[in-house]
């Protein structure tokens, strides 16, 4: 099941897509985070899709599917990305957060002011949404405790990213709104295998990354496993995943992002992830 969140007179309404354009309020099941975890109200959401009012997607205004009790990052996780970046491939995952502050939702504006960053660098990425509490899990049963999938930007400012020997990966990836997350949600029962999947990033519709999720370092299955030996991960939880070459960080000269900038994030069978920049 495709799934998104809405807002509507106020309130935030979970809708299940019925086809590319258009959904069906399935808020009576719940909101998106229950309908993705339990799978009787998956099935009413099912039947509520089946049989409802139709509405045109364009018209809706689009939330985050969910909000996220974590957002978890998996850095330098595609090969060709450590490469273009002059870095070393990691024996490991290397792991950091990004704070709720960065969450924003399909269609914002994310802004930052000039003074604070002038090498702000989109980074498209998968976002792997835990359905169930996961602790201590062997890699081969993994995957059964992710709920879906949806679209992420970890936008990052590279100067506070890189810019001295403390490596400020938190700050420079800490921006308020630097988070794009969703629009769709897509239930893991859809993409069986994460390891698939076409992932590309547009800026002002010029292609900028271009690859398959079958390039990452470490696999989604291997992801959840090894962050699950420390720390709980219970449902609605973000794992991003990673971004595939092609940043701004790795091309000469840098096209950082500026302000007025398009963005989207397009991965195959979940959807694209809209986004625009304002410099301040």
């Amino acid at each position: 099941m495709k799934l998104i969140s809405y807002i509507s007179d106020g309130a935030l309404k979970a809708g299940a897509m019925v086809n590319d354009s258009e959904a069906v309020d399935v808020s009576a099941a719940g909101d998106v985070a229950k309908i993705m975890s339990d799978a009787g109200a998956r099935q009413q959401a099912a039947q509520l899709a089946a049989t409802g009012a139709k509405m045109a997607v364009a018209g809706l205004t689009l939330a985050a599917p969910l909000v996220p009790g974590k957002i978890i990052a998996i850095g330098r996780n595609y090969i060709e990305h450590a490469k273009e970046t002059g870095s070393n491939i990691p024996s490991k995952p290397i792991v950091f957060a990004k704070m709720p502050n960065t969450l924003s939702n399909p269609n914002d504006t994310v802004a930052w002011y000039a003074d604070s960053t002038q090498k702000m660098d989109y980074e498209a990425e998968l976002a792997v949404v835990i359905g169930k509490k996961c602790y201590r899990v062997a890699e081969a049963d993994a995957l059964s405790y992710v709920g879906g999938y949806s679209c992420a930007n970890d936008l990052s400012a590279r100067e506070i990213q890189n810019g001295d020997d403390a490596k400020q990966w938190i700050l420079g990836k800490g921006f308020d709104g630097s988070c794009p997350f969703g629009p769709t949600l897509v239930t893991s029962d859809e993409i069986p295998d994460p390891q698939v999947l076409d992932i590309k990033c547009y800026v002002n519709g010029q292609i900028m990354q271009n690859s398959n999720t079958k390039h990452m370092i470490f696999s989604v299955a291997h992801m959840v496993a090894h962050l699950s030996k420390t720390m709980t991960l219970n449902p609605g939880d973000i794992i991003c995943s990673g971004t595939p070459d092609g940043v701004a960080l790795g091309r000469n000269p840098a096209p950082w992002l500026k302000d007025g900038d398009e963005v989207v994030v397009e991965i195959e069978k979940i959807g694209q992830l809209k986004n625009y920049c304002r410099v301040l």
